[in-house]
């Protein structure tokens, strides 16, 4: 029996034929791509007998496969004696002196292809072949040709298939080897935890109907595992091949490669990769991927289907050390290495940028993969306010000062389009009349500047020039980068969207604001076969489904709490924690902060609503010479200096205590584990409300304005979520035990105790 292979020609050309060196970071929009203009400019000039965008197909037989290549060749060109000439046009920003015929052989491999595709299906013994390069400025043109017999072609393509069998055969026999481990692949655990099989059940039914599931499951529960289980089982099925786990943070990230570790274990033989920051995993002590500063960048193309090849024959679980063992061993960027390999991955783990951000996200994934996959979208809460700033960008006039100024005798182009972005801020500076104010439409003016500097620039790196400056590396690059993100989010602009302006002494800069975030993550996830939302704290449930964009049939469920009531103890004090009552109230929290830790022994957590305050209450906790030992976390903590706060959380005989000073939303408030006494306590200082400012202000606006609570969207339901996560952090087990002590009388009023959790409402009030 055949297996059929389906793929488009540019895919297996690209394959075949990639090599050379990464590109120094910058990769043109329009750069050696089918530019549409470009393209409809050359189209325009056909005869009355030429043909465009004409769809072909073939089926060419290699050993146990049967491959069916296809594609749309842009030209099919017939001179008036009946000669046949395939065109393929690429536009690019580059110099067309610099492009000889030999420069980009992948171009010529997929003309060949769709010439012999042409050919063989017409039966015609010999067409000619031309590559049209389109300058995107300038829109000259420059042409290359060659005659081919449909002998020659044939040789060509099956010695194209050739080089691309060995990658085939290794995922479908991969494959079969995994739907058979996933065929007797049993739950990794004795029995289910309670409400944990429901969970589990409502994943895969979502994903068999193909609607998103939106799940509340209280921390303990194991939500990991009873989202990768049925959903490895989906792939079982059929149902899919892959899926995405994403998450915000790098320790959610351990857990899902802790899951499938455990799974391994149990037989699943499962191809999983996890992306890695580039700042982290990078091999350099400086990140810089041109190949004259990084040997891992210099001819890495050359180098990385041997190494894909290699890993994955020998690899299942992929996570940052084997990524790096087989980039070392072929020399190539880890990083890079990583995205590349995550295409032929049945799972990836990966931040939520790469499937949701319209500027980072993975781009070569096809239709029909994205069909066939799901989207296991971890500590789902995050997603709002993450979204919300992939939708968002900023430019700043400093930045284009700067490199008006060092291009003044350098390079006129870019000169001239930085000196006219920057005198665009000046204007606005003059005329404004407040230092914080907002459009409601975009600046249509300033994109269309921003457009003239991304061509500038452009041209510009396109040639090579990536000029050093000693305090950003690259001054063009990264305001190219700064430009083209302005561009892009200025295309998505709509009326969830304003343009906030801030001006200052020094600075003027201008954002583009996503407000409502939930159209874009709806399209940004389109096609993908289902969404698994999930989070310990996605209440009030209705608010989520409106900011993560859920659509009428989508799936609800919430999963209440396993523990038992006897395990949790909650009290209540109710000062207030108001900025304005901060001074007043400081005196007896800390007091009483004191008499907690002296009279009832153990590790605590004490969370507050910012820094500020927490240093604060902190110096006042101190005063008292407590006998007790403290750690504080202050702003940008190393990962060694996170794990070093972690570990002072031993488990002790009961008798010290070691109280940790943190803030609501931060990095010991989510995604932790301290099971057992490791901790017995957490008081959470505060509603954890954002701090007012025009940025939440505007959102509060919006929202009202659109028939919402303002309010609620803007300030409560974003701090109440920070409450409930760092509350998650005390009760992690069936033995675990805990006191949880909520400060602030705002409890007691029913907005906010509606919001709390079942298992918390039975409090006791403390008089203080």
């Amino acid at each position: 029996m055949n297996h059929r292979v389906e793929i488009a020609v540019r895919h297996l050309v690209e394959y075949v034929f990639r090599g050379g060196s990464l590109e120094g970071g910058f990769r043109s929009a329009s750069t050696l791509t089918e530019g549409t203009k470009a393209h409809q400019k050359i189209q325009k000039q056909y005869g009355e007998q030429d043909q465009k965008e004409v769809y072909l197909s073939i089926e060419i037989p290699n050993g146990e496969f049967v491959f069916i290549i296809d594609g749309r060749c842009d030209g099919l060109l017939v001179d008036e004696d009946g000669t046949i000439t395939i065109d393929e046009i690429k536009s690019t920003a580059m110099e067309l002196e610099g492009i000889d015929s030999d420069t980009f052989p992948v171009h010529w491999a997929q003309a060949k292809c769709y010439a012999y595709m042409y050919a063989k299906t017409h039966d015609i013994p010999e067409l000619n072949i031309q590559l049209t390069y389109v300058q995107v400025d300038t829109e000259e043109h420059k042409r290359f040709m060659q005659t081919m017999t449909i002998e020659q072609l044939e040789a060509f393509v099956i010695d194209v298939i050739e080089a691309y069998a060995p990658y085939v055969e290794m995922l479908h026999h991969h494959r079969a080897k995994r739907d058979a481990s996933i065929d007797r692949l049993a739950f990794p655990f004795p029995a289910y935890r309670k409400g944990q099989r429901k969970l589990a059940g409502s994943v895969y039914t979502s994903i068999a109907e193909g609607v998103k599931l939106f799940a509340q499951a209280p921390t303990g529960i194991g939500k990991t595992m009873s989202t990768i289980f049925p959903t490895v089982k989906a792939m079982g099925t059929g149902l899919l091949q892959g899926f995405f786990y994403l998450t915000a943070k790098t320790i959610t990230r351990t857990a899902a490669e802790e899951a499938l570790a455990r799974l391994r274990a149990g037989g699943l033989h499962l191809h999983a990769v996890t992306i890695t920051a580039k700042e982290k995993i990078c091999f350099q002590d400086q990140v810089s991927c041109r190949k004259e500063d990084c040997i891992y960048a210099d001819g890495y193309y050359d180098r990385v289907n041997e190494a894909i090849l290699d890993m994955l024959s020998h690899e299942t679980l992929i996570q940052r050390g084997v990524i790096e063992a087989y980039a070392r061993k072929h020399r190539i960027c880890p990083f890079e290495f990583s995205l590349d390999a995550a295409y032929a991955a049945d799972a990836v783990i990966c931040d939520y940028n790469y499937i949701f951000d319209p500027r980072v996200s993975l781009k070569r994934q096809f239709a029909e993969q994205k069909r066939q996959t799901a989207l296991l979208i971890d500590e789902a809460h995050n997603l709002v306010d993450r979204s919300r700033e992939m939708f968002s960008s900023l430019l700043s006039k400093s930045t284009f000062l700067a490199v008006q100024r060092e291009y003044k005798a350098v390079n006129k182009g870019v000169f001239e389009a930085a000196k006219a972005v920057n005198a665009y801020f000046i204007r606005l500076r003059k005329q404004a009349e407040e230092k914080h104010f907002i459009q409601r439409e975009a600046p249509e003016e300033l994109l269309q500047l921003i457009e003239a500097f991304i061509q500038q620039a452009e041209r510009e790196l396109a040639n090579g020039a990536i000029r050093p400056n000693p305090v950003t590396g690259s001054l063009l690059l990264e305001t190219y980068f700064e430009a083209v993100n302005f561009a892009k989010i200025g295309k998505l602009y709509d009326e969830r969207y304003v343009t906030y302006v801030e001006i200052s002494s020094q600075e003027l800069r201008i954002r583009l604001f996503c407000l409502d975030p939930s159209h874009l993550l709806r399209e940004m996830g389109k096609g993908y076969r289902s969404h698994i939302y999930f989070s310990a704290t996605l209440s009030p449930i209705g608010f989520y489904r409106d900011m993560l964009g859920a659509d009428r049939d989508d799936y609800t469920v919430s999963i209440p709490s396993p523990f038992s009531s006897e395990q949790l103890e909650v009290v209540l004090l109710p000062l207030s924690t108001r900025y304005r009552d901060r001074e007043l109230t400081m005196e007896p929290l800390a007091t009483y902060l004191q008499q907690l830790t002296e009279g009832r022994p153990g590790n605590y957590l004490f969370f507050f609503p910012s820094y500020a305050y927490m240093n604060m209450v902190y110096e006042r906790f101190m005063a008292g010479d407590p006998l007790v030992e403290t750690i504080l976390q202050h702003g940008e903590m190393s990962e060694e200096e996170r794990e070093s706060y972690l570990a002072a959380f031993e488990e002790g005989d009961g008798g010290e205590t070691l109280v940790g000073f943190a803030v609501m939303g931060g990095i010991f408030s989510e995604g932790i584990d301290l099971v057992g006494n490791r901790l017995t306590g957490v008081v959470i200082v505060g509603v954890g409300l954002p701090q007012i400012g025009p940025e939440r202000n505007i959102m509060r606006d919006y929202f009202d304005h659109t028939g919402r609570n303002g309010y609620d969207y803007a300030y409560v339901f974003p701090g109440m979520n920070k409450v409930l996560q760092a509350g998650g952090r005390l009760i992690r087990s069936e033995q675990d035990t805990g006191l949880l002590v909520l400060v602030d009388d705002r409890y007691l009023q029913p907005h906010y105790a509606r919001l709390l959790p079942a298992e918390w409402s039975d409090y006791a009030i403390i008089k203080f």
